[in-house]
């Protein structure tokens, strides 16, 4: 038996490097004309990608997609590949859904942006209160955007001026969510790109699920917001504990910061994403990512009280750029799109299917997990699921930062990938769709298995 020092996440070193060694040789073998397409595109593009996560993935060289649909990605080499990453949830409900490709070619004819609102627009403001609940929307073109926004809102109506983060978040690249937790004290992120300022004039970072933490942070009178997640969910997906939820929201009404709810992710919770389905009262809600079904689309509402404080400190601000929206936001295209998602895509019946699916692959990986005794664990919100190459569950950021286990992943990733099946690139996540099939959950399930039956011989 291998000693404890030559294991990672229960897998003996030398089987994990073989193994991952000939995945990768044989990806690479496989796919002559993406290697091809690469190569011939790269000069143009700085370190040889349109965007730098693109080559994130841990196989030798990215996929070069041809063509997608429902929840199957086809590549230039003619391999189909169940796909359970769906653009990290921006596809979440199936790649181009018919209702949205409808909507495109209809108001492609129509013009593609034009800074009026259309009646589409005023219908997707209806829809989205139906949906979300009782709030003052405004349209950004990523999440990213949306929580910018946000926060300036909020450090206008409260006068404060930092915000509040959870240690190991996520809330796109705005620069104010890009600190971390310590030896108990917030400090910039390392490794940031060109980071000139000190961010911890502008932020504080507790941890998840301690509300102590989070009380002593508003206790200073500073924090403008707390932002947060519902569940977090970049760096092994950590559940909140009973009553956090409740706790954020009574320590955030004590001492005069507003909550902001950040359901990009977490729309996969449920009809109404995590806020509906657990009943959360946030101040300020924002989703992204898969709410226009893949359109560049994000939005970000106030409650009716915070709308009026914003209104009123607006109309006393001195004239001049707000530092808020962008051009090509609340275009008409978004709009369709946005529209077309609320009504005919996100659905009670959409829902049903991906939480049914889900389960199944919960359950199938849970299975295989204790079917060969490796120290890791499952979990799952809504249509979402992740396996952890730890035990569980994860408590915090810190904990989930400790049960990141890179080499385990990167290998199971593209033996996965050499199975037909594509999950997430960052960490293990992946998502069913209202078009992904039973069938397409059992491959995912008996490749799983296959792998750690390989890794994990002595069970």
């Amino acid at each position: 038996m291998p000693k404890p020092q030559e294991l990672v996440a229960g897998i003996d070193r030398d089987r994990l490097k073989k193994m991952a060694e000939r995945e990768a040789r044989r990806f690479a073998a496989s796919r002559p004309r993406t290697k091809a397409a690469l190569k011939a595109g790269a000069e143009a593009w700085l370190d040889s990608v349109p965007m730098h996560w693109m080559k994130d993935w841990p196989m030798p060289f990215p996929m070069v997609v041809d063509r997608a649909e429902g929840a199957r990605i086809t590549d230039v080499d003619g391999y189909g590949i169940d796909d359970f990453c769906l653009g990290d949830t921006g596809s979440m409900f199936g790649h181009s859904p018919k209702p949205v490709a409808r909507a495109i070619r209809k108001q492609a004819r129509r013009g593609l942006t034009y800074m009026l609102p259309t009646e589409a627009a005023m219908e997707a403001g209806r829809l989205l209160t139906e949906r979300f609940g009782d709030f003052r929307w405004q349209v950004a073109t990523t999440a990213t955007d949306a929580n910018r926004f946000a926060l300036r809102v909020a450090r206008a109506v409260t006068g404060r001026p930092k915000v509040l983060v959870f240690n190991g978040c996520y809330h796109g690249t705005v620069d104010d969510t890009m600190v971390e937790r310590s030896n108990g004290q917030t400090r910039t992120r390392p490794g940031l790109t060109g980071q000139v300022a000190d961010l911890t004039e502008v932020a504080t970072c507790a941890e998840f699920n301690d509300l102590a933490s989070v009380e002593a942070a508003l206790g200073t009178g500073e924090i403008a917001a707390i932002l947060t997640e519902p569940v977090m969910t970049n760096s092994c997906m950590v559940l909140p504990e009973p009553g956090f939820h409740d706790g954020l929201r009574a320590l955030a009404t004590k001492h005069g910061a507003l909550l902001i709810i950040d359901e990009t992710h977490t729309i996969s919770s449920g009809l109404g994403g995590y806020t509906a389905v657990h009943g959360l009262d946030p101040d300020i809600f924002v989703v992204g990512k898969c709410v226009a079904g893949g359109m560049p689309t994000a939005v970000w509402g106030l409650r009716p009280k915070v709308a009026a404080d914003y209104l009123a400190y607006n109309a006393g601000r001195p004239s001049g750029h707000s530092g808020m929206g962008t051009t090509l936001s609340a275009n008409p295209m978004q709009f369709a799109c946005l529209t077309a998602t609320l009504a005919e895509v996100m659905t009670p019946k959409a829902y049903a299917h991906m939480e049914k699916g889900a389960e199944r692959l919960y359950s199938g990986l849970k299975r295989a997990i204790e079917a060969h005794g490796a120290p890791w664990h499952v979990v799952r919100v809504g249509a979402r699921v992740e396996f952890i190459c730890a035990p569980g569950p994860l408590r915090n950021g810190t904990e989930a930062s400790m049960a990141h286990m890179p080499e385990v992943e990167a290998t199971v990733h593209t033996a996965l990938l050499n199975r037909g099946c594509l999950i997430a690139p960052f960490h293990n996540m992946m998502l069913i769709s209202p078009a992904t099939k039973k069938r397409q959950i059992d491959r995912l399930v008996t490749a799983f298995d296959e792998i750690l039956t390989e890794l994990l011989p002595e069970t």
